[in-house]
């Protein structure tokens, strides 16, 4: 039992000290980030980003959250930088590289080639008088917070420094105008995809839409129904504007004797609920699970220009 709380304690100790740092950055907040969010806001190539080790780690993860927020990066190893990926940094970049002492050596490299050539680099470090803090067009330099542990591994450091990468990422975002549909074409599979896809790129066109004039028999409207498999049809007059819907609803509430020999107009429910193309496909799940209703038309300046069935937005992965 012994062994079970110092493992929680250690845990919660980890914890604490984490926590220690990423408050200590509340404070560390001045015209160096401010100038270094700039920075990358003129930036007119990528935002590379090198670290070694567990900050290679980090520099790679931000590099991610930069490129899907709408700021082109990528991560460059800095042993393979060394050996030919230098060409792959252009006088149009910003550098951002990522060190807890500043003077990884593995770095040099990539120092010395943005010098030669006047790309500015951001330093990412924890010690401010190091080869990277010297050589940085800008040094932002964490707090020496402890790391969590006795033997100096890196904890506390490399949590400051994947918060500090996302502050940099939300403040581009911001200063971009960066929005949801902006970031879910960053995010077209799982998930994050389909969570921004719009109706009018799921629905179904053209002779899949099953329509039906006002004027039109109910065998035709039975026809029209019964051939798309949606268990609905729109109606419309003849200008082609919705005026109605006929639901398999609709159907058992008319059947009488004379009911194949009715009119559209007649059967057909008014003023149908209906949605535009670039309603997120989501949303439209919500209205028709709040409808009780499997299928929604999709309209501009109303005519029918789109229908969309419960089962899409379910294949979509909604």
């Amino acid at each position: 039992m012994q062994h079970k709380n110092s493992y929680i304690l250690s845990a919660i100790n980890t914890i604490n000290t984490e926590v220690e740092g990423l408050k200590s950055l509340i404070d560390f907040f001045d015209d160096s980030y401010v100038k270094s969010v700039e920075l990358i806001l003129k930036c007119k190539g990528r935002v590379i980003l090198s670290g070694m080790g567990k900050s290679g780690h980090i520099a790679n993860k931000i590099s991610a959250t930069l490129a899907s927020t709408g700021t082109p990066a990528f991560f460059i190893h800095p042993a393979e930088a060394s050996h030919g990926d230098l060409g792959m940094i252009t006088e149009n970049d910003v550098v951002i590289l990522l060190s807890n002492s500043g003077d990884t050596k593995e770095l040099k490299d990539i120092i010395y080639y943005c010098k030669r050539f006047s790309i500015p680099i951001i330093g990412i470090i924890r010690k401010r008088d190091s080869e990277l803090g010297n050589s940085s067009t800008i040094a932002l330099t964490i707090p020496a917070i402890p790391e969590a542990n006795n033997i100096n591994a890196p904890t506390t450091s490399t949590t400051m420094m994947l918060a500090l990468g996302d502050c940099l990422a939300v403040s581009l975002i911001e200063a971009r105008g960066f929005n949801a549909q902006n970031f879910g074409t960053f995010h077209p599979g799982g998930k994050l995809g389909s969570a921004f896809l719009k109706t009018g790129d799921i629905m179904r066109k053209d002779s899949l839409i099953p329509i039906v004039k006002t004027s039109a028999l109910m065998t035709e409207v039975l026809i029209e129904m019964t051939s798309k498999h949606l268990g609905c049809t729109a109606v419309v007059d003849d200008n082609d504007d919705l005026v109605g819907i006929i639901t398999d609803g609709d159907l058992r509430r008319n059947l009488s004797q004379n009911f194949l020999n009715n009119l559209a107009q007649n059967i057909m429910t008014k003023n149908p609920q209906v949605i535009s193309k670039d309603t997120l496909a989501i949303e439209a799940l919500g209205l028709m699970n709040k409808k009780s209703i499997t299928s929604i038309f999709v309209s501009q300046n109303n005519k029918i220009i789109g229908v969309l069935h419960i089962h899409d937005c379910l294949k979509a992965g909604i």
